[in-house]
């Protein structure tokens, strides 16, 4: 079962006079798509932002993965 909260927001005045002349729009529908939409694509930057710091924190491996486990499989 999903649940929803309410978040309220102040609007110009006219601005919300704009809106109620557009009485074809479904407003909740659409202001609540464009919400979602950038909550989601903040959140890919911000894990992308993240991932990009942690990989410049890594050490460079200059030897190559595959000499890496030639030299681990000769060692035993």
């Amino acid at each position: 079962m999903s649940s929803t909260i309410v978040y309220s927001i102040r609007l110009h005045k006219d601005v919300r006079q704009m809106m109620d002349k557009m009485n074809d729009i479904n407003w909740q529908a659409e202001i609540r798509d464009m919400v979602e939409t950038v909550v989601r694509e903040k959140n890919k930057q911000r894990i992308l932002l993240r991932s990009k710091r942690r990989m410049e924190d890594m050490v460079e491996n200059k030897i190559g993965a595959a000499a890496m486990i030639r030299e681990d499989r000769d060692a035993r």
